[in-house]
């Protein structure tokens, strides 16, 4: 039974992944309390829908814009000092934004500098994310990789179920500029995980440090390509989120509450299968287990568009969570073994956008399909293309399928 479970090994064996692992995660967790303040003090500012989308936008614009060039300085300076210096600037522009809140409050004076500091943050966050996705491999013996990045995720999806909760009880109890002055401490603590790490230079300098030589290498190495052209399928031709509004109309009345249990559901699931990660991050053929994951994200997905009961929904989200968790593991183990050291920033760059951005597009799919029949087809068919298109890159991506970790 043990073996099924998270490995830990990573966390007892190297000390400086144990202290960059718990500065990341208490900085996740800060993040997701900012997040939380963010939406709230831009929609008391407006009232409007149309800002409070508008946060989205200005996260994605910097990253889809800076993103790639910021894989490029991730492969051409020292990681560490990267990281360092992004956790300064991300410290600075949580410090501004006690400022601005302890200044303006809710105004509608507040929306500009929101908006313009959030969309800072996701700059800074886009020279760092590559500089980050590189260092789990340097600090771990290969073997050791997968059940890092699973304790990475786990990281990532409690401070998912966490955060929020905690950042609704800050504001509510203590006020908006509390909840910033949490986020801006919890950089303090990630700042102290990154100071711990090694000199993180390119181990060795293979090729030059352009963007579109990471771009061509993404688009050409066999095991980048198939990883991300599952993550595509997954993502643009089943991304449900977007109809979880209508679905919830449709067939539960539209109760807020089992509206609010659908993305819970996802997350739980998420949750439980990095418990038991031990059953997947210790196989050797991470590439099957990739798009076998992405296969059961699709069936979930479509059957959730043929019940009726809540409950049987919500069991088939928090599946589809599982799923997609143990994809998003093996994934990036695939992406950090598969790719030389010198061209980790920029194949992370890559991967970095197509998460973004495929999720985004496939809502705007599933909204499209929605808005011409129904929620449940928009979500069965989704789930039926997923698998046909999987089927393809599995037909087409041998050598992801037949990739090791040992």
């Amino acid at each position: 039974m043990r073996h099924l479970l998270l490995d830990i090994a990573p966390l007892r064996t190297s000390p400086a992944f144990r202290r960059f692992f718990i500065g990341r995660a208490v900085s996740g967790l800060g993040g997701q309390i900012s997040v939380v303040a963010v939406m709230y003090q831009v929609w008391e500012s407006t009232h409007s829908p149309f800002w409070s989308g508008s946060v989205a936008l200005a996260q994605l614009v910097p990253m889809l814009t800076i993103g790639l060039w910021g894989g490029s300085v991730a492969d051409r300076a020292d990681r560490r000092s990267i990281l360092m210096a992004t956790t300064i600037a991300q410290l600075v522009l949580a410090l501004l934004l006690v400022g601005q809140a302890l200044w303006l409050g809710t105004s509608p004076a507040s929306l500009g500098p929101v908006l313009a500091l959030v969309g800072l943050v996701a700059a800074v966050g886009a020279v760092a994310a590559p500089a980050g996705m590189g260092v789990i491999p340097r600090l771990l013996p290969a073997g050791q990789v997968a059940a890092g990045l699973a304790l990475n995720r786990l990281s990532f999806q409690g401070s998912m179920l966490l955060g929020p909760a905690l950042g609704g009880l800050i504001i509510g109890y203590a006020g908006l500029e509390i909840a910033y002055a949490v986020d801006a401490a919890s950089f303090a603590a990630g700042f102290l995980g990154v100071l711990g790490l090694p000199a993180l230079a390119p181990a060795v300098r293979r090729s030059g440090g352009g963007v579109l030589e990471g771009l061509r290498f993404a688009a050409t190495q066999p095991v980048v390509r198939g990883v991300l052209l599952v993550d595509l399928a997954a993502t643009v031709l089943a991304m449900p989120v977007s109809l979880f509004p209508l679905v919830n109309e449709e067939r539960f009345g539209g109760d807020p509450r089992t509206l609010g249990l659908f993305l819970t559901a996802i997350a739980v699931g998420g949750v439980a299968a990095s418990l038991f990660s031990g059953s997947f991050t210790r196989r050797t053929r991470p590439g099957l287990i990739t798009i076998g994951a992405a296969a059961i994200w699709g069936i979930s997905l479509g059957a959730v568009g043929l019940v009726s009961s809540p409950w049987l929904c919500l069991a088939l989200l928090a599946v589809a969570g599982a799923a997609d968790s143990v994809s998003v593991v093996t994934r990036g183990t695939l992406i950090q073994l598969a790719v030389p050291d010198d061209l980790r920033g920029r194949t992370a760059a890559v991967e970095m956008i197509v998460g973004a951005g495929g999720p985004e597009i496939g809502n705007l799919r599933g909204g499209a399909v929605a808005q011409l029949t129904s929620g449940s087809f928009a979500l069965v068919s989704g789930g039926l293309t997923c698998l046909l298109a999987l089927a393809a890159v599995g037909a087409t991506a041998r050598p992801m399928l037949a990739f090791r970790t040992t």
